[in-house]
């Protein structure tokens, strides 16, 4: 059920210098980052962890259904920037060659849903393969002392730069 975002904040600016949003694209389910995101017209990244021979999969034939647990359920997990590192420490927690890549949300059309799962939180699931174009960045994960070390200049806004070789 679409709900208007208009009707349910209280703006302290004139409705003219807001961007114009698309209330048919917010829904009750629709977590207040994707929201945010929206109102800041500025691109929501979300997050895959990839073993080293995954993403060289992804790599070299441009795209891919996921690791077991994807191909498992049905759909390509993603994390939001909030998620990813209890993601990284359940799943992954002793395993060192791993990818970051993030992708822009709002590119991904309505092949992405956002469901429920650990803990009530909604995550991004994405319905269809993920193509090496999808992907906004990646970068190594390596694992240190006390656990996973992300990138975190480039965990909200990084640079579309593309892939890395």
């Amino acid at each position: 059920m679409a709900v208007s975002l208009r009707r349910r904040i209280s703006l302290s600016k004139p409705f003219a210098t807001l961007p114009r949003l698309d209330d048919s694209a917010v829904t009750e389910r629709a977590p207040l980052t994707q929201i945010s995101a929206q109102c800041m017209n500025t691109a929501m990244l979300i997050y895959k962890i990839f073993r080293r021979p995954e993403w060289n999969h992804l790599r070299d034939t441009g795209e891919t259904a996921g690791a077991p647990i994807d191909l498992a359920d049905g759909y390509v997990h993603f994390s939001t920037a909030a998620q990813v590192a209890e993601t990284a420490a359940k799943y992954f927690a002793d395993q060192s060659d791993l990818v970051l890549v993030a992708v822009e949300a709002d590119t991904l059309g309505p092949d992405l849903k956002w469901e429920a799962s650990r803990g009530g939180d909604l995550f991004p699931h994405l319905y269809r393969a993920l193509r090496l174009s999808d992907v906004t960045w990646d970068k190594a994960l390596p694992l240190g002392a006390s656990g996973h070390i992300f990138p975190e200049a480039h965990m909200f806004h990084g640079p579309k730069t593309g892939p890395s070789a």
